[in-house]
């Protein structure tokens, strides 16, 4: 195993385990505004005071220098120290003294880190279950056209061709555009898991199609067919087991086109909406007219995706490779 593929499986490993403990760890409420932090920087922690003194892990409240102009500037005459393992969460500060916002404040004063830690849940949540639909569903049709062959694999592979030659985003945004615009948080991620992965499931039905054509007419399948096997036990037990590669590349392929494809329509207003916390929202605040000149830090869940998206393309790259040693062993 290479070492950008360690770093791919390393990153993707703390992104679930904090995107699972997200609720734990995000300091505050993601939708808690907090008065005169519109617009406000990163705040960082700590350790040396003014005075060159050591402490414990503290911040300096930030004061509203400039309304107009969102400027404010450091308090460094009353310190707040950071709490560690409060109630509900792993570290906060007390803010009736002042709030901690690690990667800064959106128009409505609302902790961005929190935000983005929470929304994660939604876009990974939504991305995760449509491909796992996609490839569930694909491997199903797949193998029943690949094992039975003749007028009903060319009739699943002409709606499978149908459906890729569509532009898939395009027919995203027609199929969530046709149902009600205002929907609960719920319902809007249960149809566009649903939607993605029928949008999807073409990808991996194409191979397995291939892989099951070509194993189904192997001694080992013909053994288990003379012995009295029927047509599920031949698939479930000999021939989709050879695709198990592909699909798990399949999967590493389609996550991060979901993750793009949950905040295109989020940011296009037919996904999650506001105060739902998604990727995709955060960053269709951050596309507004002169949101990212006053407010750079609003781009972070656009760092967040590149980062998810990166860990797996680099262990997609060592799963492709694994995928084909496997299938040229005799």
């Amino acid at each position: 195993m290479s070492r950008t593929t360690r770093a791919g499986i390393l990153c993707l490993s703390l992104i679930a385990a904090i995107t699972l403990a997200a609720s734990a760890i995000a300091p505050h409420d993601p939708g808690r505004q907090f008065a005169d932090l519109s617009y406000a920087p990163p705040m960082r922690p700590h350790l040396v005071d003014g005075d060159g003194h050591m402490h414990r892990p503290f911040i300096y409240p930030l004061k509203l220098v400039d309304r107009l102009e969102h400027r404010f500037a450091e308090d460094r005459t009353s310190p707040v120290p950071l709490e560690w393992f409060s109630p509900g969460t792993l570290v906060t500060t007390d803010e009736s003294r002042g709030p901690w916002l690690l990667l800064g404040a959106d128009a409505l004063g609302r902790d961005i880190f929190a935000r983005v830690l929470l929304g994660a849940r939604l876009s990974l949540g939504v991305s995760a279950l449509a491909a796992i639909v996609a490839v569930l569903l694909g491997a199903t049709v797949g193998a029943i056209a690949g094992y039975w062959g003749g007028s009903l694999d060319n009739a699943l592979m002409r709606v499978a061709d149908f459906v890729l030659v569509l532009p898939v985003i395009y027919v995203v945004i027609v199929l969530r555009a046709a149902m009600p615009l205002v929907l609960d948080t719920g319902t809007v991620f249960w149809t566009m898991t649903g939607i993605l992965g029928l949008a999807g499931w073409p990808y991996p039905a194409r191979g397995v199609r291939a892989v099951v054509a070509g194993e189904r007419s192997k001694e080992y399948a013909e053994a288990a067919r003379a012995l009295g096997a029927g047509p599920l036990r031949i698939l479930l037990r000999h021939l989709l087991p050879a695709a198990k590669g592909f699909l798990a590349v399949q999967i590493t392929l389609l996550l991060p086109a979901f993750i793009l494809a949950e905040a295109t329509l989020s940011f296009v207003g037919f996904g999650f909406a506001e105060p739902t916390p998604s990727w995709g929202v955060m960053l269709h605040e951050a596309g507004q007219a002169g949101a990212l000149s006053e407010a750079p830090w609003l781009l972070a869940p656009a760092g967040a995706m590149v980062l998810t998206v990166l860990s797996l393309q680099l262990v997609s790259t060592t799963a492709a490779d694994v995928a084909v040693d496997v299938s040229n062993k005799p």
